[in-house]
């Protein structure tokens, strides 16, 4: 479990508020924020209590000069080499691990870290023109900037530099700058590709002749939007990506901060945690999302006119949403969210904007179980609530049928009229509601606030319908998918515990072959059309372990920063 400083955490959580009282701004708060919540910070500071009941100097080097010392005593020790001690001391002393371990030391002790380069000369040519002569130390990293031929011109440019890499760092590349000469070599009549394996072909240190852009584009603020990643990407795999080397792979779910968004289709980003100051290229969102579009709808049978068409419309055809008169029959079971367009349209999922949300005192969280029936959600919620029953609290479902004995009104179900139900559903107070043998089941929205203004955390199974309706800025669940495992365990372990399929409310029976497939499938179908909703996946495989794990996050939802939709914190 990760410390934290008492005095650090109630700074944190006082933010807010300071914020408030001094007008600050929201950057900044974010920064300090970022700062008094880092993980990193919160691992230095028990080792700076324990330095200070130390008392101890601050450590630093002895000498500047071990090189140069060890050089003089392997020439005071070279008249007694026939010693066999001294000569296994010459040995060591002279082995080239030794040398370059003394070459770093001293390094490290003079502050001399950065490659020495001799002074960049500006040169002017015959023709009066000024041309930049730029010298880079690639150590094993790409140069960072992406060059393309002009399609008027013919000449070689650089098309964009990345943040953060060796030719941003230098200062002396901008775009639009000409390609003269690149390691001596004349670049006339070359393409890209040509410039590309002359750069491969290269040792560690390349000389760019270059004439500088007529207009050379200020360096834009870098961007601090973060987004979370709703889809996964693999460069080399992308037939449209300029320079697949100097790109960004990803997973679903990775939160990236996008650090410069001046390329309308290709954006330059670094994954969060990653310690590399350069950034990679990844699709924009306006490209991915035409893609999407696109790929949307040919699998649909539509002309890619259409798809550019669709493009032009954020909306997309609706899902079939019935009236409220279509629930009237009846079913087994059958769940609808409330009917509001907004959330019953498709969607494309790109990138989502996120920031950390910090933990507020008093209010936490609902916690979310998403899964397949039968794959044992509402088991993980009982055993969840009962390890904690005065903190963690279910909601009370509404009904329209009779109570029956020895059913407690308020306890077992909230029991109100059909028509109150009916009338309570048009007003969209219910996340989602059905019927079950002529009579009105719900979950009313109101319930859910209420367990979360009493300062308990709500635990919810709902349909998955309802997630669009419940993930709300005045709701903000923690979306959890329960998981089946695959095939063969599933089996094993669902019938070494003898679970059983539920049929009715009063009606069970064994899990079948059949039932462990559906139940695949329907996981499957849940992950592609609403994975983006997700903020942790559990799989059910054995029920201890997963009932540990659940109560692993719900404490640190409650106790650690989490990334949430922007729109959540904006005021």
């Amino acid at each position: 479990m990760l410390y934290m400083d008492t005095g650090v955490a109630q700074v944190g959580a006082s933010l807010d508020y300071i914020q408030h009282q001094v007008k600050a701004e929201a950057d900044d708060i974010g920064f300090l924020k970022s700062l008094l919540f880092s993980q990193h910070l919160h691992k230095i500071i028990p080792i700076y209590r324990c330095m200070e009941k130390l008392n101890m100097p601050a450590a630093g080097p002895y000498l500047e000069c071990a090189t140069g010392l060890t050089g003089e005593l392997l020439e005071d020790l070279s008249p007694c080499r026939h010693h066999p001690d001294v000569a296994e001391l010459i040995d060591i002393l002279s082995y080239p691990h030794m040398l370059t371990l003394l070459c770093a030391h001293d390094s490290i002790a003079c502050k001399d870290y950065d490659p020495r380069l001799p002074p960049i000369p500006l040169e002017v040519d015959e023709d009066d023109e000024v041309v930049k002569v730029v010298k880079l130390i690639k150590n094993n990293e790409p140069l960072g900037a992406t060059i393309h031929q002009n399609e008027i011109t013919g000449v070689i440019e650089i098309a964009r530099v990345m943040k953060g890499g060796a030719a941003d760092r230098s200062g002396l590349i901008h775009v639009g700058d000409q390609v003269c000469e690149v390691n001596g070599i004349s670049v006339q009549g070359k393409t890209p590709d040509d410039i590309l394996e002359i750069l491969t072909a290269s040792g560690n240190t390349v000389t760019l002749k270059l004439y500088p852009a007529q207009d050379t584009v200020s360096s834009h603020r870098e961007s601090t939007m973060k987004v979370r990643a709703l889809f996964d990407y693999i460069p080399i795999q992308d037939e449209l990506n300029p320079c697949p080397e100097a790109s960004l792979s990803f997973s679903k779910g990775d939160i990236l901060h996008v650090v410069c968004q001046e390329d309308s289709l290709w954006w330059q980003a670094k994954k969060r945690g990653d310690n590399s100051i350069r950034a990679g290229l990844i699709p924009s969102r306006h490209l991915q999302e035409r893609r999407r579009i696109i790929k949307l709808n040919m699998v649909n049978g539509s002309s890619t006119q259409d798809a550019e068409n669709s493009r032009k419309s954020p909306v997309l055809s609706p899902s079939s949403s019935p009236g409220f008169k279509q629930c009237r029959r009846l079913k087994k079971m059958m769940y609808y969210v409330s009917q509001n367009p907004a959330y019953d349209l498709d969607e494309v999922v790109t990138y989502e904007e996120v920031e950390l949300s910090y933990p507020v005192p008093g209010r936490f969280r609902p916690i979310v179980l998403i899964g397949a029936p039968g794959v044992g959600r509402n088991e993980l919620k009982r055993r969840l609530i009962g390890s904690k029953s005065e903190h963690f609290q279910d909601v009370v479902p509404y009904t329209s049928r009779p109570r029956r004995h020895p059913e407690q009104d308020g306890k077992d179900y909230n029991f109100v009229s059909r028509e109150e139900m009916e009338k309570n559903i048009l007003l969209q107070k219910f996340a989602e509601y059905g019927e079950y043998k002529g009579h009105l089941y719900g979950t009313s929205l109101e319930s859910i606030r209420s367990v979360v203004t009493s300062g308990k955390v709500c635990v919810l199974t709902p349909h998955t319908q309802a997630l669009k309706f419940l993930r709300t800025r005045e709701i903000q669940p923690f979306i959890i998918l329960v998981k089946p495992p695959i095939l063969e365990v599933l089996r094993e372990s669902r019938r070494a515990h003898q679970a059983r399929a539920t049929i009715d409310e009063n009606q069970t029976r064994p899990f079948t072959d059949a039932d462990f497939e559906e139940m695949l499938s329907r996981t499957h179908k849940i992950q592609n059309q609403y994975g983006h909703y997700f903020d942790y996946v559990i799989i059910n495989d054995e029920l201890t372990v997963a009932v540990n794990e659940l109560i692993r996050i719900a404490h640190s939802i409650e106790n650690e920063p989490q990334w949430v939709p922007l729109t959540w914190i904006e005021t």
